[in-house]
């Protein structure tokens, strides 16, 4: 990123039946509400069993594909995915897969990253999702950051909300709404990261002076 660019959270997720890419857009007001500092909405592409491509490289609607450069120049990092079996979904992991480039050059190192995650039941893995996003994030370096308990919808909230990171619970058909706690616990952690991105950003600016 140049000198003069305005830094931004990347918020970057997969959402199979937009309850997470509604978290992403609530993470994203957070992030705005913080003065000097952008979101990033992108999504990446299915994956499929077939060799052949048949998505378009363009998403008809919602956030567009995320790039190595989206990462790259990112000053923090969101990762939002839907549980499958307790774990991210496949379509984030492969991304994640191709980041190894970043990784040998350490562009990540001290940026701060969160999860977040959206399940069908309430101890639908909500956690261990989490925490399956949390370990490349560890591996790139950077500083991770959850949701701290004086956020006190983590102590109201009869739905979703963890302090690993924001969550939601959809129902059976996933077609619950994100609820006013979780919405608050999804603008807190986007608040939280824009202000971390901002400190870090600094620090790392100061040392390369």
């Amino acid at each position: 990123m140049s000198s003069d660019a305005t830094p931004y959270v990347l918020i970057l997720y997969y959402s199979r039946s937009g309850a997470t890419a509604e978290m992403a857009r609530q993470l994203a007001a957070g992030v705005e509400s913080v003065a000097g500092i952008e979101a990033r909405l992108r999504t990446v592409p299915p994956v499929s069993t077939t060799c052949e491509a048949v998505d378009p490289e363009i998403p008809e609607e919602g956030a567009v594909y995320a790039t190595l450069d989206d990462v790259r120049h990112c000053s923090a990092l969101a990762l939002g995915s839907p549980t499958r079996f307790g774990n991210m979904a496949a379509p984030l992991k492969y991304f994640l897969d191709s980041t190894s480039n970043l990784w040998m050059n350490g562009a990540l190192i001290d940026k701060p990253a969160c999860a977040f995650t959206s399940t069908s039941s309430l101890h639908g893995g909500q956690e261990s999702t989490l925490l399956s996003m949390l370990v490349p994030l560890l591996h790139h370096g950077m500083v991770y950051a959850g949701v701290p308990y004086s956020e006190t919808e983590l102590l109201s909230t009869q739905t979703g909300g963890t302090p690993y990171g924001a969550s939601h619970v959809a129902g059976a058909r996933s077609d619950r709404p994100v609820d006013a706690d979780e919405r608050a616990l999804c603008q807190a952690q986007g608040k939280r990261i824009a202000r971390l991105a901002l400190a870090l950003e600094a620090m790392r600016r100061k040392e390369a002076s």
